[in-house]
């Protein structure tokens, strides 16, 4: 029996599931089983989530970017060593509190609504950025100085996490099927182009003011712009529509799911979904503590563990955050096509081999080889952060997946994402070699390695708990007649056997 053309044309694990679909409803396709997304709403959705999420990861990514003068100005009696862990130890603060926020706004999220969530979790994040700005410093106030930038970062951490679950939630409810991985990425191209924008002020302070400017008030100054930045992104956010899958809620598969776990939702997530709850965990190490490394940690260690200038070492973070940029689109598009799991898994066996020599080309005198080796991280980073948006929340239904994503993200981030900056600069304070951070990252490459075997391919696979989405109605109109012809297929080979 020959397979009609269409149906072979299309991927394995979609042809897998619109079958599974299609043998459940005993029918092909109908046009209200099938979901249009208009182009206009599409655009300002995808729009709107990556230019809030730019907003939100400016604020929480400056603090990274100044973590020596934030030391210098909030722990002035240490030593540097010490001082620098003390600002880590306060960086890595925030990340405690994530799963918390997780915690509660996920179910939230579940319940009233992905926009309601994300509206708040931006004017939080902003109002503990900017309160950031007006902490008096030890030198005026003592201890309560140090304090008060613990409570504000904590503040900043229980805002995020609700944050990217819920944007990566929000953004994948809205995006086609076939393209899923393409316009999700803008949400990370939101998240770095925020820290670019907190590198590039960052740089800029640094060669206009003196060590003394910017000890004295230069450093608040990124903090203070939160304020303005706050309110822009809750005016964006607030003029968003429900996500199509959250407004459907759930088709008739899921609704009984949905009954048994709205009084026990995390206990229905850890007894179902523990195993794609520990996927997500594996990949969202491997793409944070990546991350962190780059953004949080290598200002830092330029500065104090190479006695590079903060300028140089500001310069070059930026090359690699514009350069994250430039790729991340691109790679989204690529992950639509290949699929998910190739893009993780050449990115992860490429960091065993290439963090070590990537470290090397950092550490290298001159400019072009640190440029290079900053690329060359990059590169990887770009291949975890491109298809993450798109991938974490196609492993759970529609009823849990904010909740899930919560769990599953902020837990992650939390133990291995924000601890990299404080784990790594303690581990080389310790022992002297300045290459830890490349075998950190090896460790992380291998563990993510292993993740993607058991990481089921998610490239223009219809989400769980939601009808396969488009992007136009002729698209609609060819799904439908794949579907009949998929149908008729399945049948008849069932009827041959």
């Amino acid at each position: 029996m020959k397979m009609p053309q269409a149906v072979a044309n299309l991927p394995g694990q979609v042809r897998e599931e619109l079958t599974h679909r299609l043998r459940r409803n005993e029918r092909a396709f109908r046009e209200e089983d099938v979901q249009v997304v208009e182009r206009p709403l599409l655009k300002r959705a995808v729009g709107a989530s990556a230019l809030g999420n730019c907003m939100e990861w400016f604020d929480f990514g400056v603090y990274s970017y100044l973590a020596a003068t934030v030391g210098k100005v909030f722990f002035p009696g240490a030593s540097p060593g010490v001082q620098l862990i003390s600002s880590f130890a306060t960086f890595a603060a925030a990340f405690v509190v994530r799963p918390l926020g997780g915690l509660v706004f996920g179910p939230l999220g579940d319940r009233i609504g992905r926009q309601k969530v994300l509206a708040t979790t931006m004017i939080m994040m902003a109002l503990g950025t900017f309160s950031i700005g007006l902490i008096p410093s030890y030198a005026t106030i003592g201890i309560a100085a140090p304090v008060l930038l613990l409570l504000a970062r904590m503040v900043q951490g229980f805002s995020t996490g609700g944050e990217y679950g819920g944007a990566t939630t929000f953004v994948a409810e809205y995006s086609p099927d076939r393209r899923r991985g393409f316009l999700s990425s803008w949400l990370d191209f939101g998240t770095f182009v925020g820290y670019a924008l907190g590198s590039a002020l960052v740089t800029v302070l640094h060669l206009l003011l003196t060590d003394d400017q910017m000890l004295s008030w230069g450093w608040r100054l990124p903090f203070l712009i939160a304020g303005p930045l706050g309110v822009i992104g809750l005016y964006m956010r607030l003029k968003l529509e429900e996500s199509p899958a959250f407004q459907q809620q759930l088709d008739e598969h899921e609704k009984s799911l949905a009954q048994k776990s709205a009084g026990s939702e995390f206990r229905t997530i850890l007894r179902n979904h523990w195993r794609p709850l520990l996927i997500c965990m594996g990949i969202v190490l491997l793409y944070n503590v990546t991350n962190y490394m780059l953004t949080g940690y290598l200002p830092t260690y330029q500065t104090e563990t190479l006695d590079r200038s903060s300028g140089f070492a500001d310069v070059l973070v930026l090359i690699g955050m514009v350069w994250i940029v430039l790729l991340i689109t691109f790679l989204g598009r690529l992950s639509d096509h290949v699929g998910r799991r190739p893009l993780y898994a050449v990115g992860a066996a490429a960091m065993i081999v290439l963090a070590v020599p990537g470290f090397w080309l950092l550490k290298s005198d001159g400019t072009v080889a640190p440029v290079f080796g900053m690329l060359l991280l990059s590169t990887l980073l770009a291949c975890f952060a491109a298809p993450s948006a798109a991938t974490l929340p196609a492993l759970f239904p529609t009823a849990v997946r904010y909740a899930a994503m919560g769990i599953g993200f902020n837990f992650a981030v939390a133990a291995f994402g924000g601890t990299t900056p404080l784990f790594t600069e303690a581990l080389v304070n310790a022992t002297g070699n300045d290459l830890v951070p490349a075998y950190y990252l090896m460790v992380a490459g291998a563990i993510g390695l292993l993740t993607v075997r058991f990481l089921p391919e998610s490239a223009q696979v219809p989400l769980h708990g939601s009808r396969p989405m488009v992007g136009s109605r002729t698209e609609r109109q060819e799904l439908i007649t794949t579907s009949e012809k998929l149908y008729d297929f399945a049948k008849e080979r069932s009827a041959s056997r």
